[in-house]
């Protein structure tokens, strides 16, 4: 298949299992977990993931190395690797409920969280099998084998690969003050992403800043999600990610196994209620 046919199979798998599989169910709520998706691609030699190797660790994973990780007895050049990126943007019901919350997320949003990352992790793997059955090696990284958080001495506790970082390759948007991701469909949203060994024209990135997208540091204006965070771990230095972290597993999680019977670390509530909720605020 050539880089045309490759994009139009990745498109129609993406948004054709968004729009119309049974899995992408909010259970207890009887109605779907996410949105119409959106989706971008980048080239797997792109030099961003190299330099998020320099800046975040010697842990984090390029494409090939992941590829590699997938087909340890075979070896794979990064200039013949794609990256397919998706967007999954909160269902209007969904970001009404947790608009109305202020300590604990929504009820509608913890079981996003569990059943809509449940969807995600079936998209990632359809997806990767959908171009294995043509005949294309594919992998999923955020469900290949060895995927989890690290150390970085940098950044603290850092996974090692990002879907937001690789979103941000794929011209998909840039990051927030909370280092939330705002896309054209705003921040309320989850990502995913494959790698494949073969050419798809990548997407053209247009902003050069990681930042672009937000209010606060495109024009010193906003800080709304500052004023969402329960513990203050968003001030304008920034975020808190051990703040964050200790507020999500020692306070949300316990909360979401109440409802959910499951283990899961949802909060989100710098992601509703904000100018990025749904839009990109910057460009209008």
């Amino acid at each position: 298949m050539n880089s045309a046919q490759l994009r139009t199979l990745a498109e129609r798998t993406v948004h054709g299992i968004v729009e119309t599989s049974p899995v992408n169910t909010l259970k207890g709520f009887d109605e779907r977990s996410w949105d119409s998706s959106i989706i971008g691609f980048a080239a797997g030699d792109d030099p961003l993931f190299a330099s998020y190797k320099k800046l975040i660790g010697p842990f984090y994973w390029t494409p090939a190395e992941i590829m590699q990780l997938a087909y340890p007895s075979e070896t794979f050049s990064e200039h013949q690797l794609s990256v397919i990126c998706w967007i999954l943007p909160q269902t209007e019901r969904t970001l009404v409920d947790q608009r109305k919350a202020d300590k604990l997320p929504a009820s509608r949003w913890v079981h996003s969280r569990h059943y809509g990352e449940k969807f995600n992790e079936y998209l990632r793997a359809t997806v990767r099998d959908t171009f294995r059955a043509s005949g294309i090696k594919a992998a999923a990284p955020a469900i290949t084998e060895g995927f989890g958080y690290r150390e970085s001495k940098k950044f603290g506790l850092a996974s090692n690969w990002s879907e937001r970082h690789t979103a941000f390759v794929a011209g998909l948007g840039t990051f927030g003050l909370s280092d939330g991701f705002i896309t054209e469909r705003g921040k309320a949203v989850r990502i995913g992403s494959v790698i494949i060994n073969a050419k798809i024209k990548p997407d053209t990135r247009k902003n050069t800043s990681h930042t672009a997208n937000c209010l606060w540091y495109a024009k010193g204006t906003c800080g709304a999600c500052i004023k969402r965070c329960p513990v203050d771990a968003i001030t304008a230095k920034g975020h808190d990610k051990k703040a964050c972290f200790d507020y999500i597993r020692g306070v949300t999680a316990p909360y979401a196994k109440e409802i959910l019977g499951a283990y899961e670390t949802p909060c989100g509530l710098c992601q509703v209620k904000i100018p990025c909720e749904r839009r990109n605020p910057v460009s209008g």
